[in-house]
């Protein structure tokens, strides 16, 4: 986070030679109905959206992208009778108060432009305060996303809390998970609700292994279940710093591939198909470093079951080491995975934990175990090992659940990572599996 903000000044002072003009204009046009999304809860309404770089600089009168930074808008009507708090530092920990965000002009403009400046970003600030019965607006101003981001925006009040959350996109965006309709998935099937005992069942009949397109050849293994709605996991998995992935297209292809040769970052990049339940996967997301070479891969299949009325998400996780070329991939490129699948998966339970988005987590025997000396492969022949097991996360919905509280299911053969008590419910399968 530190070498972000300094990224961002050094970015702001390159500038040093010649004075840049300041013309703010009102925003025509906003809020963008396709750019803007809506949520309510208990009598309190939350809109947000996030403007292009040519709209931030129309408003502001400076070009926001010239230093790094994005503008967010958002509104909050309290129809309410509390007063809510807006916790800002939860939209972005690295967003910019008004007049650190105008200071990154200091040396583009005039000492008059300078102070008109620093009053119009004020005038713009999100208030973090909105009183009861009245209608809050303004601008957060953070480090630029490509294309988009999942905006957790909590409100607090006197012993409460309320959690909105929105996977916001900008026109370029074209993101996977836009595509993503998962009541047109089992149109017309039955999807049984289960208990726990059944899930675990469940967890364990499933396939191995993803597979190519025909379900001819196995591939990654299978190595993560995820238990949630779609907004709960795309905000417990952009807490966790998970970010979306853009579709698949001649544009992005050439991109990626000149990423791959060069070296450079495309934290959004697409990520190939593979295929469970003869689809490819329903959703993806990332984690990119400092390179297109290292980033960790995250698809998930929606399940034809739910556990308690909630969706079930079945996953594959790796960390990538490597990129090589290959005919077998559509985007003619492919990621060499580290071979030891099990660290990426402990990685993200941990990651998830911190973000306080974890009830309960467990392990199921599902994959077969594979060792260093006599290890797996995936369909691009890289090679892997697991102990076979299986991590099944269910999170914790918008409620805030510690590290010291998350509840550990003994389901598997693994010894409990976290020397956690278990669940009275796990407790009792145990002691039904030892009987039998």
């Amino acid at each position: 986070m530190t070498e972000t903000r300094t990224a961002v000044l050094m970015m702001a002072l390159v500038a040093l030679s010649g004075c840049a003009s300041f013309e703010p204009l009102p925003l025509a046009n906003w809020p963008d109905s396709d750019l803007v999304l809506t949520q309510t809860q208990r009598d309190v309404t939350v809109s947000a959206g996030i403007l292009t770089d040519d709209q931030a600089a129309q408003l502001y009168g400076v070009n926001l992208s010239d230093v790094g930074l994005q503008a967010i808008w958002l509104e909050i009507d309290n129809a309410s009778d509390k007063d809510y708090w807006l916790m800002v530092a939860a939209l972005d920990p690295d967003h910019f108060p008004p007049d650190e965000a105008a200071a990154l002009f200091k040396f583009r403009l005039s000492d008059q432009d300078d102070e008109r400046l620093v009053a119009r970003v004020r005038e713009l600030a999100m208030p973090l305060r909105t009183e009861a019965g009245k209608k809050s607006s303004g601008y957060v101003l953070a480090p630029a996303h490509e294309g988009g981001r999942y905006l957790a925006v909590p409100l607090f009040t006197s012993r409460e809390l309320l959690q909105f959350g929105f996977p916001l996109r900008l026109p370029d965006g074209e993101f996977d998970f836009e595509e993503l309709d998962a009541a047109s998935i089992y149109a017309g099937q039955p999807q049984p609700s289960l208990d726990l005992e059944q899930l675990r069942a469940a967890l364990r009949e499933l396939s191995c292994c993803t597979t190519n397109s025909k379900g001819e050849r196995y591939g990654d293994p299978l190595n993560l279940v995820i238990v949630g709605d779609r907004e709960s996991l795309l905000a417990a998995l952009s807490h966790a710093g998970w970010s979306f992935t853009k579709r698949i297209t001649p544009d992005t292809v050439r991109r990626l591939i000149g990423s791959a040769i060069s070296g450079s970052e495309f934290a959004v990049a697409p990520v190939s198909p593979l295929y469970v339940f003869g689809r490819k996967q329903d959703l993806a997301l990332q984690r990119a470093r400092s390179t297109i070479v290292q980033r960790n891969h995250l698809r998930l299949w929606l399940a034809p079951f739910r556990y308690e009325e909630q969706p079930v998400w079945v996953g594959q996780v790796s960390r990538d080491v490597a990129i090589k070329l290959t005919a077998r991939s559509p985007t003619l490129t492919t990621h060499v995975i580290d071979p030891n699948v099990d660290e990426a998966r402990e990685d993200l339970l941990q990651s998830m934990i911190l973000s306080d988005s974890v009830a309960r987590f467990g392990f199921v025997d599902a994959v077969p175990p594979s060792t260093p000396d006599s290890p797996a492969s995936n369909l691009t022949d890289d090679p892997y090992f697991t102990d076979g097991e299986r991590m099944v996360i269910l999170l914790s919905g918008y409620a805030s659940v510690a590290p010291s509280q998350v509840e550990y299911l003994r389901w598997g053969t693994s010894d409990d990572p976290m020397d956690l008590a278990p669940t009275d419910e796990s407790a009792a399968l145990d002691a039904e599996t030892a009987e039998q």
